[in-house]
């Protein structure tokens, strides 16, 4: 009997073969194809950080925005305010801008050898990272940074502490903080969901681990958002309501992967 490349017949060898659409090449070309990526990828990084820059100043306006009533309190102090705020959006703008090209360019030199599975996951990640991102930076922008700055406001006032200008800064950096560590926060469940699916954590397991995982999400939560209670809160809470929704997806897995089991032992049993 003939062997083919994966040590099995040659008709397994062919399904197999099928999963991937990248032919063996030499390593070198796999190099050259890897500093083209690198390359593609920091051009498309370095002219989505010219693009963002002309938008500067409307990005500005919508990160004072939460300031609310605060707003005309909200001024620059030196000489170099301007040039520091620009730089700031234009990097971090620009890098979010730049994300579907970089994911582009990776899954371009990644995906020919991979397999058909293997690219489905990775698409479902890439897909549910961008909503729970997107979610966690509406959450934080309409809800959450509101809420804070009235509330560290009420406490100044309760403190006897008059504000009478902010550093635009300082508001910008805690607005930039916030928005990121709500996207970032947003994506453990993701995590949580990709490690069930391919069966290294069990439902059971996080089910024993919730109070643990509770107790952790509310102290990522206090280091991650405003220093006040309502902001952690709104932070905490989705994220465990999410923890529930893992629980139950992977819960869902491993009753179709026992079905499924199940149903090719009672085929071997008829046979």
């Amino acid at each position: 009997m003939k062997i083919g490349r994966f040590g099995k017949d040659p008709e397994s060898s062919e399904e197999s073969e099928k999963d991937y659409n990248d032919p063996p090449r030499p390593f070198i070309e796999h190099l050259i194809e890897l500093r083209t990526c690198v390359i593609r990828s920091f051009l498309a990084w370095f002219c989505c950080l010219l693009v963002i820059a002309p938008f500067s100043p409307m990005i500005t306006d919508w990160l004072i925005s939460p300031a609310n009533q605060s707003m005309d309190k909200v001024q620059g102090l030196t000489w170099t305010t301007g040039l520091d705020i620009l730089l700031k959006i234009m990097l971090w703008g620009g890098t979010a801008l730049s994300l579907p090209l970089l994911f582009f360019f990776i899954m371009r030199f990644v995906f020919p050898g991979l397999k058909k599975s293997e690219r489905t996951i990775i698409v479902f990640c890439l897909g549910g990272s961008t909503v729970l991102f997107l979610g966690g930076v509406w959450m934080a922008y309409a809800k959450t940074l509101e809420i804070a700055f009235q509330v560290l406001q009420k406490i100044n006032g309760w403190m006897g502490v008059k504000v009478d200008i902010l550093k635009i800064e300082d508001h910008i950096s805690i607005v930039l903080k916030t928005i990121i560590a709500f996207g970032v926060a947003f994506q453990v469940p993701l995590v949580i969901l990709v490690l069930g699916w391919i069966g290294i954590v069990s439902s059971d397991w996080l089910r024993k681990k919730r109070r643990i995982a509770i107790v952790l999400t509310f102290a990522m939560a206090m280091m991650l958002t405003p220093p006040d209670p309502v902001s952690q809160i709104i932070m905490a809470v989705p994220m465990c309501v999410l923890y529930e929704v893992c629980i139950l997806a992977i819960r869902l897995r491993e009753l179709t992967k026992k079905k499924k089991r199940d149903g090719k032992y009672d085929d071997k049993n008829e046979d």
